[in-house]
């Protein structure tokens, strides 16, 4: 370790000062060590062969990343390195959250979230499966997801229930061994690529008692999968699923009936820590790309990175993504930690949101930087066009900020009124 104030030797990635996190140059971190530095260089040296060669074709195409990518990326260590080697994982030395926030980072590093949405579903469709899941339903989800060969997507919104998510009216009625399910999802990432849907619906009353979380395979009859054309990266998979009389046995029900809805929200927190941790690396990339164009790009008989103007919005971007690159890995510490998600859904909910604020204004600044160059899906200004397309997709996903907001709030004078009692 260095010494009387020196900075680390060993740097890795860009140059360009805040254009990695600040370990990755120099700096020194509690959080980190030499797992976690094995396990980033192999998801960079992943992105880079495999993934930012390609994806420009993959997202104009709009056919998205082919299956391939993720057997490819079990290979290499990255697929299955959020899951237990009980069930075919690799997770790394020491796995921790810290991993984790790793490889959402890396990944996000395309300038795109396709990477992270599809790469990611896997990771929200099968904690429900691991942890409430019969041995029969386990069995065919499992080994093949880790390895890549099948996906999961996880359906739970619909058109009148997205961040309410208790207000779900897709019905699974019972007919003798079989649930027959009626209904639509939307937003759903990923399903057009996926061999089965963790899907949450309402086996009884209204309100969040109501609903089952079911294991749906995507052949079923009766059931539809159709694109979504959105605005930004259509690698995501953005999808719409129509149910008629769909026949699914009894035995793909995950859990009890009647608590899907708690089995679902556990899972909430760790999908917005997921976000920002992809989200400030987006941000971070809006920045790189503003730094490297106000270095080359002249206005007036001078370097845009002569006028104080211009250095002030970078300086602006990078204050405020090494204060929430902070926030992350404060939130992943307490993950590490073990702490339980009763304790982390405000931090999580406030984390996610101030990580989408921040994305917009890094997105809108560097956008002013590179001016008509920005509105254009071509150029050097192109990764900047799609990430400023890709901030609502990462503000909406995981619960709307003013939900979000107010639900911190809550729970903060919930908590106080517990104290005072």
């Amino acid at each position: 370790m260095a010494r009387n104030g020196e900075l680390n030797k060993h740097t890795f990635g860009s140059t360009i000062p805040g254009a990695e996190p600040y370990w990755y140059q120099g700096y020194h971190s509690p959080y980190y060590n030499d797992s976690h530095k094995k396990f980033r260089n192999a998801v960079r040296a992943f992105v880079e062969e495999e993934i930012k060669p390609n994806v420009d074709e993959w997202i104009e195409s709009g056919e998205g990343y082919p299956q391939e990518l993720h057997r490819e990326a079990y290979r290499r260590g990255i697929q299955g390195a959020l899951f237990p080697e009980e069930y075919g994982g690799t997770p790394p030395e020491g796995f921790d959250a810290f991993h984790e926030l790793i490889l959402w980072d890396e990944l996000a590093r395309v300038g795109g979230g396709g990477a992270l949405g599809q790469l990611a579903i896997n990771s929200m469709a099968l904690p429900p499966i691991i942890d409430y899941g019969t041995q029969y339903v386990k069995d065919l989800t499992i080994g093949g997801l880790v390895k890549g060969d099948i996906n999961v997507s996880l359906a739970i919104s619909e058109p009148s229930a997205g961040s309410d998510v208790s207000n779900i009216q897709t019905t699974a009625v019972r007919d003798g061994e079989y649930f027959v399910i009626n209904g639509s999802k939307k937003w759903i990432t990923g399903g057009h690529i996926a061999h089965y849907f963790t899907m949450l619906c309402r086996t009884g009353k209204s309100g969040a008692a109501g609903t089952t979380v079911i294991l749906v395979p995507a052949d079923t009859p009766g059931l539809r999968v159709r694109k979504m054309k959105t605005q930004f990266d259509s690698c995501h998979g953005t999808t719409f699923i129509n149910m008629d009389d769909v026949r699914v046995h009894e035995r793909m029900m995950i859990g009890e009936e009647g608590k899907g809805f708690n089995y679902i929200t556990r899972n909430f927190n760790h999908e917005r820590f997921v976000i920002a941790a992809g989200v400030v690396r987006m941000a971070r990339v809006c920045y790189e790309e503003a730094f490297k164009e106000a270095q080359m790009r002249e206005t007036f008989g001078k370097k845009l990175n002569q006028h104080q103007v211009i250095r002030f919005k970078l300086a602006e971007m990078s204050r405020l993504i090494e204060s929430l690159h902070d926030n992350v890995e404060r939130v992943a510490f307490q993950f590490s930690q073990g702490m339980s998600d009763t304790h982390l859904g405000a931090a999580c909910a406030l984390l996610k949101v101030n990580s989408t604020k921040v994305f917009e204004y890094c997105s809108r600044e560097a956008s002013q930087i590179f001016g008509g160059s920005s509105i254009v899906r071509e150029g050097r200004g192109y990764i900047v066009e799609r990430l400023a397309r890709e901030v609502r997709a990462q503000a909406v996903p995981g619960g709307s900020e003013e939900i979000l907001l107010d639900f911190a709030i809550r729970q903060a004078i919930a908590r106080q009124g517990k104290s005072n009692l």
